[in-house]
């Protein structure tokens, strides 16, 4: 086997079994497909947005990343199923060749789906003949991100139809078990006094992480306290009925400059009326018990201000959520929607996405994959909010206290939602 400079990941970083990394690459490969059982031949082209892609094109985006960085540097002999593919389906990976517009996937109505679905069952086939019986850790290590990579378009997969489905006025349906109320009754939200001092933040031991979770350090945290559970669709009815939407001493210059050129007045997806949202079930009746969600950055900071609080750092988040077990409503669970909290459960993991106050930017002495994997995460450490804790269809196994993710603080299609936090004297 070889190695080509260019796509080399850094030894020593992580340390995945090789002989594991071929069942979790097949479990997690065909629940990919699992998750679009729903959908249809005219559902895979659409795309809604810039910011979403079509669900045939994320099929192919995933497929062609274990191509062009596992197969084709690992596998001798391998030869690429369709050269075209690496401009149609390259993402952002600008050492690795010239790319299709993102704004234009939509576009591609060819390939057709069923080349794309015979794209993956070619690579699946290298992929498992490659990870068969070797031991070569950088095999593995390549492998398992590509996995996590997968598990991440998973989630975008289901955010991006539900964003088409939101726009199409039969708003269809991709599943019949999320939205709806619930007969649980909403906790009191409480607040709870996090760690302060020097804290430990970021990933330890050899397992997998990403690299901007890298190189773990001393975080400062003043004291402080954390709410002991998400925000809830009543609590932010409270905040719209009270006429947040309509004082600009709460909002930060940007969030009211954007939600004036937009007219927004209540969450993506809820109803005018304020009384239902549409879900990956279709439309259904707003569930006052329920997280509220798909927010940005900026309604959630004015609802914090509103409160008489403020969003948490990310290092105050996980210094609290590093005590607590990675359990909660992830996508497995088929729920795809958000769920009121269960007693005792303070919604760290799972549920939305929390928006903390700290910017997407490295970690004291940072440093990225080498080659063009090294374009995963560290160029995107500008002009972009950090998030926590995962979402209602993100996967259990892909979540732990350290990993970050981030987003453009006017994002809302994701599932984002709200923590609350609090100074102490």
């Amino acid at each position: 086997m070889s190695t080509m400079g260019t796509q080399a990941e850094p030894k020593n970083r992580q340390r995945p079994d090789p002989e594991s990394a071929g069942d979790r690459y097949r479990s997690v490969r065909r629940f990919t497909i699992e998750l679009c059982d729903g959908l249809e031949a005219e559902d895979f082209v659409v795309q809604s947005m810039p910011d979403a892609s079509p669900a045939k094109w994320h099929l192919a985006h995933t497929t062609w990343f274990f191509e062009k960085f596992l197969l084709q540097p690992q596998l001798q002999g391998y030869r690429v199923f369709n050269p075209r593919f690496d401009y149609l389906f390259n993402s952002y990976y600008y050492t690795a060749g010239d790319m299709h517009p993102r704004p234009k996937r939509g576009m591609l109505t060819r390939p057709l789906l069923s080349e794309v679905f015979e794209y993956r069952d070619y690579v699946d086939e290298h992929v498992a003949r490659l990870l068969e019986g070797n031991d070569c850790q950088q095999v593995a290590g390549v492998a398992v991100l590509g996995i996590n990579h997968e598990q991440q378009h998973q989630e975008l997969l289901l955010t991006d139809i539900k964003h088409a489905f939101s726009r199409n006025p039969l708003e269809p349906a991709l599943s019949d078990a999320s939205g709806g109320t619930s007969d649980r009754v909403l906790t009191t939200l409480g607040f709870r006094e996090g760690r302060s001092g020097i804290q430990q933040v970021g990933a330890v031991g050899d397992a997998f992480c990403f690299d901007n979770e890298r190189p773990r350090h001393g975080a400062l945290l003043h004291p402080h306290a954390l709410s002991t559970r998400l925000v809830s669709n009543s609590e932010y009815l409270d905040f719209i009925r009270d006429g947040g939407y309509r004082d600009s001493a709460l909002w930060l210059s940007d969030g009211w400059a954007l939600i004036q050129q937009n007219d927004w007045d209540r969450p993506l997806y809820w109803s005018e009326s304020l009384d239902s949202e549409f879900t990956l079930a279709g439309r259904r009746e707003l569930d006052p018990a329920a997280p509220v969600v798909h927010v940005s950055y900026y309604e959630a900071d004015a609802f914090a201000r509103w409160a008489g609080a403020r969003l948490p750092t990310e290092f105050e988040w996980e210094a609290s959520a590093r005590h607590e077990a990675v359990n909660g409503n992830f996508v497995n669970s088929g729920h795809w929607h958000p769920k009121p909290a269960e007693q005792g459960n303070r919604q760290y993991f799972g549920d939305t996405w929390e928006w903390t106050s700290s910017a997407y930017a490295a970690y004291p002495g940072f440093k990225p994959l080498e080659g063009s994997l090294g374009e995963y995460n560290g160029k995107f450490m500008c002009n972009q909010l950090t998030v926590r804790g995962g979402s209602c269809v993100s996967s259990r196994d892909h979540l732990r206290a350290s990993y970050r993710s981030f987003f453009y603080p006017g994002a809302r299609w994701q599932f984002l939602g709200i923590r609350l936090a609090r100074d102490l004297p």
